[in-house]
């Protein structure tokens, strides 16, 4: 019979310390704050061990002792400890691990730590399940929490990668609404400032993949208001060529105003991606 692993070992101790009752002149909680030591350690034995389903596992027996025991936060950190052990080849259990992390931050106030644990699923829904619907929900969430928290700069970031998401989930309208959101909110910076003609150059994208010429030049005159130094960008001047060329149902004309963007500004896959859709829209293929 082969011999138990010393993880395995620990386990074993803290089951039974779980289990055990307790006696007339001790606490409850005593066995479960032991018990909760002992999973901790079986935990950190598994991952030595690169056992990261059983590392999970035992981090969640973990965070369990220690709600009984009401400690709230030694309960978010197991399980936020569970959540990363998860993450090595197991996503769905990674966000229950997550989603029980947040319900302990919100409890407490902790908005911030809640919001990197929401954006954490995100990442999770958008680079290992595929599923941009729930990514961008989370994305918002995590927006939500950090604005209020007054983390102006992470918020954006998390508004735009909802944006994004939006956009290629074919709802531009509402794409458009968000990247103007943080178009508004960086226009007041100097530091954020620059990154503003790239937000709404990706609305006028967006209201362009909708066919809808007459909202990309009311927006491009719109944003040239807001500040005047966009309508000498290139990305201004490209809207504008990619507006005429849509207009008169010219391909030609709009295929040479990508590849003349694209050989000063490499486009990126986002934007090579709505392009393509704008162009599909005309009538054409591609856009080479």
């Amino acid at each position: 019979m082969p011999s138990k692993s010393p993880a395995q070992v620990l386990i074993e101790k803290a089951d039974k310390k779980a289990a055990s009752s307790s006696g007339w002149f001790s606490k409850d909680t005593s066995k479960f704050e032991e018990a909760g030591d002992l999973y901790q350690q079986a935990a950190n034995s598994f991952k030595l061990e690169k056992l990261f389903k059983e590392a999970g596992d035992a981090f969640a027996r973990e965070a369990e002792c220690r709600e009984k025991c009401n400690e709230t936060n030694d309960a978010a950190n197991a399980w936020w400890n569970a959540a990363k052990a998860y993450k090595r080849g197991f996503p769905d259990l990674a966000i229950q691990a997550l989603s029980q992390t947040i319900v302990h931050y919100t409890k407490s106030g902790r908005f911030r730590q809640a919001a990197d644990r929401e954006k954490e699923i995100a990442q999770i829904y958008l680079q290992e399940q595929n599923d941009l619907r729930r990514a961008c929900e989370s994305y918002e969430r995590a927006g939500d929490w950090y604005a209020q928290e007054d983390a102006t700069a992470t918020a954006n970031a998390c508004f735009k990668d909802a944006a994004d998401l939006h956009a290629d989930l074919e709802e531009y309208s509402v794409a458009i609404a968000r990247y103007e959101q943080v178009a508004d909110h960086s226009l007041g910076s100097a530091l954020t400032k620059y990154s503003v003609k790239d937000y709404w150059l990706k609305a006028l994208l967006c209201a362009l993949a909708q066919q809808d010429t007459v909202t990309a030049k009311r927006n491009l005159q719109r944003y040239g208001a807001l500040d005047n130094t966009f309508t000498s960008t290139r990305e201004a001047k490209f809207i504008a060529a990619l507006i005429a060329a849509v207009e008169e149902g010219d391909e030609e004309a709009y295929t040479g105003a990508v590849v003349e963007f694209d050989q000063v500004t490499k486009l990126d896959n986002w934007k090579t991606a709505i392009l393509l859709k704008v162009k599909r829209g005309m009538g054409g293929i591609s856009l080479t």
